[in-house]
């Protein structure tokens, strides 16, 4: 069974499902997933990428966004898809939020599961990927395993 513990930001479409569930053949895989709500924190970051890409009608919905409770609340539910989805491609799946920094709680469930990767599936940063702040540079530092970034599936 090949351990992989996935790091996201918001419930998986169909397509990153398949991706991640065909990465490693008819070999086994389970997924450890660590979800972080989107909130405040990054809106501003978020709201530069959306439109650096030209998602200008994104970019000006960026403060609708979740945040506190709510933010918690639709991680919990896209959590839950996610883990739905993966479970009926036929991999095992567990997971749960994560509300403060989540490299700290990647770090420990990579031990705790001896993982063989992580694999962090997010919307592209590039503010954040230029200056090497994003959730995948800086977890290479961390975990001791190979780290795979991808981006997810846009909507």
């Amino acid at each position: 069974m090949f351990t992989t513990v996935l790091l996201i930001e918001k419930s998986l479409s169909a397509a990153d499902v398949e991706l991640l569930t065909t990465l490693h053949g008819d070999e086994p895989v389970s997924f450890h997933v660590l979800m972080q709500p989107r909130g405040r924190q990054d809106e501003f970051l978020r709201a530069v990428d959306d439109v650096a890409f030209g998602y200008l009608d994104r970019a000006a919905h960026e403060r609708d966004e979740p945040h506190g409770a709510a933010a918690v609340d639709t991680a919990a539910a896209g959590l839950a898809h996610t883990l739905d989805g993966l479970r009926a491609a036929g991999a095992e799946a567990t997971g749960r939020v994560v509300e403060e920094n989540p490299l700290q709680d990647l770090k420990a469930l990579v031990a705790d599961v001896s993982a063989d990767e992580v694999i962090v599936l997010a919307a592209p940063h590039w503010i954040e990927g230029l200056f090497h702040r994003d959730w995948a540079s800086q977890a290479r530092h961390k975990v001791g395993v190979p780290v795979l970034q991808l981006f997810a599936q846009q909507d």
